[in-house]
């Protein structure tokens, strides 16, 4: 079987059960374009030895997406890419907390949602994925528009005041 139809059997298999081992952050990016995207897959399990697979589904999950395989890394740092990838934009490693897979120079084509996969025996472990969105500028909100309520006057009762020896004095009445 070809390895690329056998990653997409796989990923479509794995999507069905939902279920993961790896703690995929974050959940859903915003970046500008031109920046640089950190995605990271946790995992309670050794990382040591693990060949960890970094796919993209270029749009949303439906019944008509498909997967690209974008690089493995394998220790002792070993990478492979995918056809068509521009291997000066990826680089897929991982450390003592995980696994990780760092974009540059991203741009809106890599829009997507970003997977992350081990092969074990038997199981296939996936992230559950990553959105990723790349937009040339970040949308701005308007300011609220707020009607000003004007403060509330009091008037304030005239003081009476007595001399000494005499009684205040009521107002004149017309």
């Amino acid at each position: 079987m070809q390895p690329r139809l056998w990653l997409f059997l796989a990923a479509q298999l794995a999507a069905l059960h939902g279920g993961s081992a790896f703690q995929q952050t974050p959940g859903f990016t915003v970046a500008l374009t031109h920046q640089v995207v950190t995605l990271s897959c946790k995992t309670t399990t050794s990382l040591s030895q693990v060949r960890v697979f970094w796919l993209r589904q270029p749009q949303l999950p439906s019944e008509h997406s498909w997967y690209q395989f974008l690089a493995s890394w394998h220790p002792p740092k070993e990478t492979t890419y995918g056809e068509a990838v521009a291997k000066e934009k990826l680089t897929p490693f991982s450390n003592a907390t995980g696994h990780f897979l760092n974009l540059t120079n991203v741009r809106p084509a890599d829009s997507g949602v970003y997977f992350c996969m081990t092969v074990g025996a038997p199981e296939l472990t996936f992230g559950k994925g990553t959105r990723l969105s790349v937009v040339d500028a970040l949308p701005t909100t308007a300011q609220p528009t707020s009607k000003s309520i004007p403060k509330k006057r009091t008037c304030q009762r005239p003081k009476l005041t007595a001399q000494k020896g005499e009684s205040p004095s009521p107002a004149p009445s017309e």
